[in-house]
């Protein structure tokens, strides 16, 4: 029987438009994906919480709607949405935030900066602490979190994690709750940000709590721009505090070009690229995710609406 997908991220169709047709091919699945068709007649959406849909009421056969985000506070909220609710976890997205998040780490841990950028030819040999020597400090052990902190901690750095519920991660401490953030930020140098955005974790990182790191230290946020109140990340530039924030997300994107960050000399700006899903991979989770659902199968991902972190 011919299934009908719905692709309600029509910003992203044009990556997706043969990949994910193949994907659902190889995997057995015999599905016609299409950009529009009559709510009733819908199996699955394939969906960016960004998208123009926003009304879930009228897809009364949908059987889950698989995100194309691994983020999905912009969706859970949505008391429309009934059907089962599964998150993007692409391998590719995991590697691609591992890689951005310890390349940041090795480059301010080694201080390569003054080397690439000295044009007074200064000959400075300052030999940096061993990894073991630079605590380290990732806040949210999700997917993303917890392979940052796992991959860090191989490297040998003391990685401490945190997240609202208790966690275990091997080879790293795991705190939670209030007092364990502060715990965690006490004396961290290299602090990764890789928390959901919602109300409770707003301004994570605020005049307080950037007061608890260790003098210097360096912020890396991939995660959310709403994780650090921009204010007081730039009073604690200033006063030497924090040393450097490397930071690819930000509350309005693209960040505008007058924003002070843009013009900091501690501060680098990537342009949202830490993590992104691929479609080729994406799609071969999402064909994943539609045949077991097909087969009666628990799907891959789904969230309970009660974000944890």
């Amino acid at each position: 029987m011919m299934i009908t997908v719905l692709f309600a991220a029509p910003d992203l169709w044009g990556e997706y438009s043969d990949v994910l047709p193949k994907a659902l091919s190889d995997a057995g699945i015999a599905a016609q994906v299409v950009q529009d068709a009559a709510p009733e007649t819908v199996d699955y959406i394939i969906y960016a919480p960004s998208a123009p849909l926003q009304d879930f009421t009228p897809f009364t056969r949908t059987k889950a709607v698989l995100s194309l985000w691994a983020g999905v506070e912009r969706i859970v909220g949505n008391d429309t949405l009934t059907q089962p609710l599964c998150r993007m976890v692409d391998p590719s997205l995991t590697e691609s935030m591992v890689e951005w998040v310890v390349g940041h780490a090795l480059r301010h841990h080694l201080g390569i900066d003054a080397h690439i950028v000295n044009p007074g030819h200064v000959w400075n040999p300052v030999v940096p602490p061993l990894a073991r020597n630079r605590p380290v400090t990732v806040l949210g052990l999700g997917a993303l979190g917890t392979a940052c902190a796992q991959a860090l901690a191989g490297l040998n750095f003391p990685v401490t994690g945190w997240s609202r519920t208790q966690k275990s991660v091997s080879g790293v401490k795991c705190l939670s709750g209030e007092d364990g953030l502060r715990q965690a930020l006490t004396g961290a140098q290299i602090v990764v940000t890789l928390l959901p955005r919602t109300p409770g974790t707003e301004n994570t990182l605020n005049a307080d709590t950037l007061a608890l790191t260790a003098r210097g230290a360096v912020i890396l946020n991939p995660g959310r721009g709403p994780l650090i109140d921009d204010a007081a990340l730039l009073d604690a530039l200033e006063t030497g505090q924090i040393g450097h924030a490397t930071l690819d997300v930000f509350r309005v994107e693209p960040l505008p070009q007058d924003h002070a960050f843009w013009a900091h000399r501690c501060v680098t700006v990537t342009p949202h690229i830490a993590a992104d899903t691929r479609a080729s991979s994406a799609s071969g989770v999402i064909a994943e995710n539609i045949r077991r659902a097909e087969a009666g199968q628990p799907l891959l991902h789904r969230v309970d609406r009660v974000l944890g972190y």
